[in-house]
């Protein structure tokens, strides 16, 4: 990840007064996946980040999420504090804790979108002089706006930590996340949404 990327990530140019959506470019699931109800069972969240406290936060975040959903939320650095470790250790130590499956997120990209509006000049009537003075020096010309959005790319992965396989992936689009919490909730949201849509999360 760039060191510019990595600024954004923490809020350096996240904190934008627009509001913030998401849209996916992909999603996949897997073949003959049956629904998962995940309320109950222990998910482990883990954002991928090698900065520690963006981990800490997107984790954070995310498991209270999942909780909020009626998961049991757990921030994998509690368990695996150490991101770099071999895989099937981080699972087992995962696994020992009581997680079934695990969500992760990471930031793939980041862009800026700049927009301008043009102005116009605004008609004045010309009839009378007193109602054409008042009028010009007030309405001469609507100016036009510039507008600069920073959209995120983020890559949402779920897996089963029983068997190890993926179950769920999607790349997504937010605009103008507030900052790394807000991004990963909203995230969060959209992909629960759009997983129960393809019938990936039990209906309840």
């Amino acid at each position: 990840m760039s060191r510019t990327l990595r600024r954004i990530t923490i809020g350096a140019v996240l904190l934008l007064v627009a509001c913030s959506s998401t849209t996916f470019n992909s999603t996949w699931k897997a073949p003959g996946t049956a629904p998962v109800e995940p309320i109950g069972k222990t998910v482990a969240a883990i954002f991928i980040s090698p900065d520690e406290s963006q981990r800490r936060a997107g984790e954070d975040a995310l498991a209270a999420d999942l909780t909020q959903r009626g998961a049991i939320g757990l921030a994998s650095y509690t368990i695996v504090p150490d991101g770099r470790v071999d895989g099937d250790v981080a699972r087992q130590r995962l696994r020992d804790a009581g997680a079934n499956g695990a969500v992760v997120m990471r930031i793939v990209g980041q862009d800026q979108q700049i927009s301008y509006t043009p102005g116009r000049t605004v008609p004045v009537s010309s009839r009378r002089f007193g109602s054409y003075w008042g009028n010009s020096w007030h309405r001469v010309q609507e100016p036009g706006t510039l507008r600069t959005d920073t959209i995120v790319s983020v890559e949402t992965l779920v897996y089963s930590l029983r068997t190890d396989d993926l179950l769920w992936a999607s790349t997504s689009r937010t605009t103008n996340p507030r900052d790394l919490p807000a991004l990963v909730r909203e995230v969060a949201s959209a992909a629960a949404r759009e997983m129960a849509n393809q019938g990936l999360l039990a209906a309840r």
